[in-house]
């Protein structure tokens, strides 16, 4: 995503591109739709190892055999497996927020509605953010599949048992 201080308007690409320069220029002098931020952002990515750097997370079809840049280059796999976890969520509004006047039972904590789906003993925005981050990963089973990768199968196997106890026969009845 691009920072706060630079257009959300892209440049003419130099990676190879299915749409003429002439025409992407032409293009370019139109307003960004509301949906250009999540579209940024939303993927598909792939992870390649960037000889000397370390390992690049690339859009689709902006690899480095197509001279693309990295979004993104991470001293290893892992961290580049979470950036593409994460990465399609920065695009989107947050599901939660929290209202900063507290009520009889605390603060606030709403969906983008209004509706007040639960209340907070201390206004923590850091709890609100990791909730946003969660369903984020949540709304597309791709993020998960990067996320749960990055964890490893030590992880994976502790979490199966969890999930086993948890939602094994019998459980919940």
């Amino acid at each position: 995503m691009r920072s706060s201080d630079e257009s959300n308007t892209p440049s003419v690409p130099s990676v190879p591109n299915a749409f003429s320069p002439s025409f992407l220029q032409r293009f370019l002098e139109h307003d960004e739709p509301p949906t250009a931020a999540e579209a940024d952002v939303a993927g598909p990515w792939h992870i390649e190892e960037v000889p000397g750097r370390g390992f690049g997370l690339f859009r689709a079809g902006e690899g480095s055999a197509r001279r693309g840049r990295p979004v993104a280059v991470f001293s290893h796999r892992w961290l580049a497996l979470i950036a593409a976890a994460v990465l399609p969520g920065t695009g989107r509004d947050p599901m939660f927020i929290l209202l900063p006047d507290p009520d009889a039972h605390g603060y606030r904590l709403a969906l983008e509605d209004g509706s007040v789906v639960g209340h907070l003993q201390l206004f923590d925005e850091n709890l609100r953010d990791g909730m946003n981050n969660a369903v984020s990963l949540l709304r597309l089973p791709v993020s998960m599949a990067w996320l749960l990768e990055a964890a490893g199968p030590l992880l994976l196997e502790r979490c199966g048992a969890i999930l086993d106890e948890r939602i094994g026969e019998g459980a919940g009845e």
